[in-house]
């Protein structure tokens, strides 16, 4: 399974971006998919998730209300709109998937198995 994400790019303090994360493969409806980010110098930190099937959602905290992840099964597509961004939001964000993953581990990078290539959000004070 290949993921490709796009959307990245310089945005001021309080504005939108979308990301999205498109992926290969027949069996898109079957993975749990999701975001991660690192910022320089830190730690590569959980988003959200989708999970398959019904597409129920997880976010971390730092995004709850802000953020929004969403699935088009028919376009085998994943987006991330953020909203509300802060520069704290600066990173390189990462689309994640797994095959019928359980909720239980969905924001733990160690249990996704195939990984797209980052976009680069940078957000200007």
């Amino acid at each position: 399974v290949q993921l490709q994400a796009s959307g990245g790019g310089l945005v001021q303090a309080g504005g939108s971006l979308r990301l999205s994360c498109a992926a290969s493969g027949r069996a898109f409806i079957s993975y749990t998919l999701a975001w991660f980010r690192q910022a320089p110098e830190k730690e590569r930190e959980f988003v959200a998730a989708i999970r398959y099937g019904g597409g129920s959602t997880v976010y971390a905290d730092s995004v709850k209300g802000r953020f929004t992840i969403s699935r088009d099964n028919a376009k085998n597509t994943m987006y991330l709109q953020m909203n509300s961004l802060k520069p704290d939001d600066t990173a390189v964000y990462t689309c994640a998937g797994a095959t019928f993953l359980s909720e239980n581990y969905d924001n733990t990078d160690r249990y996704y198995n195939f990984w797209g290539r980052g976009t680069l959000v940078t957000v200007s004070s």
